[in-house]
């Protein structure tokens, strides 16, 4: 966070002047004197104004767990009395926030909470209001926190080195004493304050020492890695038996103190009473409990009876992104060496599989060019298709900061004004389906005006005669006229493209979601490529992976023609080495993908699933069309934490656990590979998930016998050079590696330095062409239809809605129309509608709002009342057979219901107005009349 100075209590003396440290640099010459009695005093004099502001009560404080920053300098201090009595600031405890609480009279007016929200998370909402009689910090220049533009990321609680800050999780929870009645409470702290004039605090102090230690008995800290997103944030989880009482991210490499909503505060649906504890065995009239014993001889009876009779392709298996790598590729295994088939999946077929394919023809590797670190420091971001600051927020927090702080330039194209467009330098709306036009045409600019990096090519890059005249057709004008966009902007854009020093493109399911998904990333791969924009930091491509571990479930195998690490399962020589590994024969056909599985049951050729983690009716594309799909098997079972909407079609329902219960292995959006520990045993019967996969695996005749994750680990590293050099002992705590991992452990956070991943170590130039999307809005469905995620809400809501602060911010969907739109068809916020497409319909509350524009609207994935994909057909990218999600037609019927905003005042979407600021602004803490720096002439009052 920088200097932030308003403590004082780094004074030092530098040449025979008090300066503070943490804001004074280093000189050639300078003498510095830290430990000279002048220094001392002066310090111990701005801790004492410190502990004006802050009771010291520490006993039975929340915050009483070796980590409060007071207490710790107090104690090393050898503090005993105070010159400034405490005085409690005339202001209210601020409780209107779900997840955490500000004490203004805790709060020491240190300013690191401001810095960490204006300059770390910036979401620009915290200041101090150093102007007031009494200074505190704000929230949106004063209003309370509920309902402020506080995104509830939780950086400020993370900073805060008191109790002023705190989570509710904490309150009365942590300490021994601190449960207590509020008056009883208030009345031991007088009796801990009286104790202080005659015996000062070293009395107090070993008390709440012996106090915290009995707090480490019973307060379990274990690091884990978050289970939302695929940027791979780490902390320590806090656990009181079963009861989360919060998160403390420090250490990881991918996020350091930062957390979003989800991340810090959206642990609750692992308790929740929801959760699955048993497996559940379908009969006519519904679901039974059963014993593990009579789920699974069902199961092994069912799956060996199908594959004898139909033959092992009528049996497939779909591997979830959500659980671990070991968990996965367990999973994998035993849908080639037990059922014998490759027909194994997983749900980037619904997000990613484009982005990897379009890598995969240029690069030779589907994975980010690099790490989260690398995009901060590049000179131009370009982000197409992706809400980042929602979708993957801690990521958004460095380009945001960079953006800020250091210069960097932002281009958004973006058919929705989020937050990122409105942050960025330049915003621009193609026209949705459209990309690979502008896309091409800004690579035909850079040939075409001598921005090229012909030597980079020439070196480095093969087929650029071919693909060259592949861009006959993409001039600006065509793109001008195609993406309806203006050709100043598209120049204004191509000439910030071939200025930047350096590029990094992010790019999300706005891309890949599309019929042309595919070859749009390949045009984003293409235009870096010749702008020379790989091999060197700062640089390249990153496609931003959805869940938590989308791109381990890649990498684990689970893919119809990959085996681990991307190994094709076609190749003799690839098939020759996991069959010796594995010892069993091997299919050599690629199997059937998520998409195709669905045909195939409609075909009759598909009999039976095997399902983890995977919400598949909320989630693959035209919900109808799977539904029926499902209702036609022979027999399903359903591996999951919750019962999903899926699970009500399953034969059979499996209880497994989530990350919190097990041990294993991440992989996130970076390539980073990084351990979680299990901070709570499995819930009731539930199991961990390569557990259920190895006992079912072992019924139907393996001799598998992994007793731990760290085996499935050596194994897979055994067989994936990708994965050759990962362990559990390289992994430990908060180690971390980025693949590919060689047999050293020397693994590479950014790729290409010396070469790309083809055998010549050159990239190829992909020639792509345009076609119009399958769906465009028409006279009988005249509005495109936009979705995607809430910053607050995963996907479907699977988990998040099982957090009660999120629902209480966030209860309920809504689709957001423009304001033209809005007042053509005469409605306002809260108005019921019904959105009908060409494959289905759905009824649904309107916020009108400025981030869509025209005839546009945005469906957020939630889908408790009833999922997006009901009005999804079920066209794909040709390549890859991923849903175009975004191209999709509806039409609007305004219902005659009128019905409350959706938005609710506590959202801070509602009125929230965040206050830009450089920091803390120290300088205006320093101008007021009241303050003198610690160590200076104190004025004489002269009595009369």
């Amino acid at each position: 966070m920088g200097p932030i100075q308003t403590c004082d209590t780094c004074l030092v003396e530098v040449d025979g002047k008090l300066v503070r440290s943490c804001g004074t640099g280093v000189t050639s010459g300078m003498q510095v004197a830290a430990d000279s009695k002048r220094a001392r005093d002066a310090r111990a004099e701005a801790f004492d104004v410190i502990l004006g502001n802050h009771m010291l009560y520490c006993t039975v404080c929340d915050n009483n767990n070796e980590n409060c920053r007071v207490h710790n300098t107090a104690l090393a201090l050898n503090v005993q009395h105070q010159e400034h009595p405490f005085k409690p600031k005339p202001y209210e405890v601020d409780m209107s926030n779900p997840f955490y609480r500000y004490d203004p009279s805790q709060c020491i007016l240190c300013g690191q909470c401001v810095q960490a929200c204006q300059t770390v998370q910036v979401n620009e909402t915290l200041s101090i209001g150093w102007e007031l009689d009494h200074p505190r910090v704000l929230w949106d220049g004063g209003m309370q926190i509920g309902g402020s533009s506080c995104v509830s990321c939780g950086h400020c609680i993370t900073v805060c080195p008191c109790n002023a800050l705190m989570e509710k999780s904490m309150l009365g929870e942590a300490g021994f004493l601190s449960g207590m009645p509020k008056d009883a409470l208030n009345k031991m702290i007088d009796v801990v304050k009286a104790v202080e004039p005659e015996m000062g605090y070293g009395a107090i102090m070993q008390v709440s020492q012996t106090e915290a230690k009995m707090r480490e008995e019973r307060i379990k800290r274990t690091k884990t890695v978050c289970t939302y997103c695929g940027v791979g944030c780490s902390y320590d989880v806090w656990t009181k038996d079963r009861k989360i009482l919060k998160i403390v991210p420090l250490h990881g490499d991918a996020n350091q103190i930062s957390t979003c909503v989800k991340g810090k505060f959206g642990w609750d649906y692992v308790n929740h009473p929801d959760r699955l504890q048993k497996p559940l065995i379908r009969e006519a009239s519904g679901f039974r409990e059963a014993s593990w014993e009579e789920a699974l001889t069902l199961v092994t009876t069912k799956l060996s009876s199908i594959k004898q009779q139909y033959g092992s392709d009528s049996i497939a298996v779909i591997v979830s992104s959500k659980t671990t790598n070991e968990d996965g590729y367990v999973m994998q295994k035993f849908a080639r060496t037990v059922i014998g088939t490759n027909n194994v999946d997983n749900c980037s077929r619904y997000c990613q599989s484009p982005a990897t394919m379009g890598l995969f023809r240029t690069v030779g590797y589907g994975g980010d060019s690099g790490s989260i670190e690398d995009i901060g420091s590049s000179a131009l971001v370009l982000i197409v298709g992706s809400n980042t600051a929602e979708s993957h927020p801690v990521l958004a927090t460095r380009v945001k900061r960079a953006h800020k702080l250091h210069g960097q330039r932002l281009i958004v194209a973006d058919p929705r004004e989020h937050e990122m467009a409105e942050r960025a330098d330049i915003h621009f709306r193609p026209r949705p389906g459209t990309d690979l036009v502008w896309l091409s045409a800004m690579t035909r600019y850079m040939f075409d005006n001598g921005h090229a990096e012909l030597e980079f090519l020439d070196k480095w890059v093969n087929g650029v005669e071919e693909y060259r005249k592949s861009l006959d057709l993409f001039t600006m004008d065509y793109a001008a006229k195609t993406c309806e966009l203006p050709i100043e902007t598209l120049e204004r854009v191509a000439r910030e493209i071939a200025t930047a020093d350096t590029m990094c493109v992010l790019w999300a399911m706005g891309i890949t979601q599309h019929t042309a998904g595919s070859d749009e990333s390949t045009a984003i791969s293409n235009l870096l490529l010749v702008t020379g924009n790989y091999m060197r930091p700062g640089c390249g491509a990153y496609p931003l992976r959805g869940h938590n571990n989308v791109q381990g479930a890649g990498d684990i195998g689970a893919a119809p023609n990959n085996f681990p690490g991307y190994q094709s399962v076609a190749d003799p020589e690839i098939r020759e080495r996991f069959e010796k590994g594995w010892g069993v024969k091997l299919p050599s056909h690629s199997g059937l993908d998520n998409h195709q599985m669905v045909e195939a049951t409609y075909d009759g050729k598909l009999r039976a699933m095997y399902l983890a983690g995977e919400d598949m009716i909320s989630a693959d594309s035209n919900a109808n069309v799977v539904a029926g799909a499902f209702e036609k098997l022979d027999f399903f079972v359903v591996q999951d934490i919750f019962f999903s909407e899926t699970c009500r079609y399953a034969d059979v329902v499996l209880p497994g656990a989530p990350a919190l219960e097990k041990d294993g292995t991440f992989t996130s959006t970076e390539r980073r590979i990084q351990r979680l520990y299990q901070a709570l045993p499995e819930l009731g019967d539930s199991r961990a998930d390569w557990k259920i996969t190895q006992d079912i695996a072992n019924r139907m005749g393996a001799k598998w016998n992994y007793q731990h994750p760290s085996e499935i680990m050596d194994e897979l590293a055994s067989l994936s050079p990708l994965y050759g050099g990962v362990s559990y002992e390289r992994l430990e705590g908060y180690k971390t590696l980025q693949w590919p991992v060689a047999a050293d452990g020397s693994d590479q956070p950014i790729l290409y330095l010396d070469g790309f991943a083809f055998p010549d170590k050159k990239a190829r130039l992909y020639p792509v062409s345009f076609h119009e999307p399958t769906e465009k809005p028409d006279s009988d469905f005249d509005l495109f239809l936009n979705n995607g995620r809430l910053l607050e809400h995963f996907h479907e809501g699977n988990m998040t809605y099982r957090v009660d602060g999120i629902h209480e911010e966030t209860p309920e969907r809504y689709i957001e129309i423009s304001e033209e739109l809005a007042k053509d068809r005469d409605i306002e916020s809260g108005r019921w509608v019904r959105i009908t497409s060409r494959h289905g319909s759905l009824v649904i509350k309107v916020l009108v709002t400025t981030r869509v524009h025209g005839r546009q609207v945005y469906l957020p994935l939630l889908s408790r009342e009833g999922p997006v994909n009901i009005l999804t057909g079920s066209h794909t990218d040709a390549a890859t057979n991923t849903p175009a999600y975004k191209e999709t037609a509806v039409k609007m019927k305004v219902l005659p219901e009128q019905g409350t905003n959706p938005l609710k005042p506590l959202n801070f979407r509602y009125s929230g107005k965040p206050t830009p600021q450089s920091g803390v602004e120290v300088e205006r803490k320093w101008k007021r009349k009241d303050y003198r720096m610690p160590g200076s002439e104190k004025l004489v009052q002269i009595q009369t």
